[in-house]
């Protein structure tokens, strides 16, 4: 499992940071990996000055609140994953080649345990998904852009003929995206990264059915 150093190098790896944006920085590694293990609702003021060996004062001229902190959690995962996911694959030729990078850069990024918890994003998911506001919202937004973004790579891959026409874009994301969600829980669960095999062979399986 990676630690929150390791998270903050990872945010800090693009760019040099001006020390109060570095500590910025490392309290949100904490409070990300932290939420990734024991929810948004575990972040606490009180909690990440105890951790970090922090002021409350120090901690709250940087959030102000614990709806605040939660959010800048939300940003710093989601800028995260932009870096990590995302970015690596705009070389990818765009269609059923950009689908397939995206899934296995994404499988990675889980199956390197970026976060200690696994994917911040299906904790926090399962966790606020009951919960109307602001938190839940910017979650739904974050999530939905995902799945989103892998249903355009669909589309474009049907318009070049490399899928079949009948193709739902919304069912067939649905499957992949439940595959990989699965190799995540899987992984978490018992601790076993044959649920990364399982989920690469489903994704395979149902991207060879798109084709046919």
């Amino acid at each position: 499992m990676k630690s929150d150093g390791s998270l903050l190098s990872l945010a800090l790896s693009r760019a040099a940071a001006a020390p109060a944006a570095e500590t910025r920085l490392r309290i949100l590694a904490h409070a990300a990996d932290t939420a990734s293990r024991e929810g948004l609702e575990g972040l606490t003021i009180g909690r990440l000055a105890t951790d970090l060996k922090m002021s409350k004062s120090g901690l709250i001229a940087h959030f102000g609140s614990k709806e605040s902190l939660q959010l800048a959690a939300i940003e710093f995962a989601s800028d995260l994953f932009v870096r990590e996911v995302v970015v690596p694959v705009f070389d990818a030729n765009r269609g059923e080649a950009r689908l397939r990078a995206m899934l296995e850069q994404w499988l990675r990024y889980v199956e390197r345990s970026v976060f200690s918890g696994g994917c911040f994003f299906m904790a926090a998911s399962l966790e606020m998904d009951g919960r109307p506001g602001p938190v839940q919202q910017r979650l739904r937004e974050a999530t939905r852009w995902w799945f989103d973004a892998l249903a355009q790579e669909v589309r474009f891959a049907v318009t070049a003929g490399e899928f079949r026409k009948d193709i739902d874009p919304g069912q067939l994301v649905f499957e992949l995206h439940a595959a990989a969600q699965e190799a995540n829980w899987g992984y978490q669960m018992f601790g076993e990264k044959r649920w990364f095999a399982r989920a690469r062979a489903s994704i395979e399986e149902r991207l060879a059915g798109a084709r046919r």
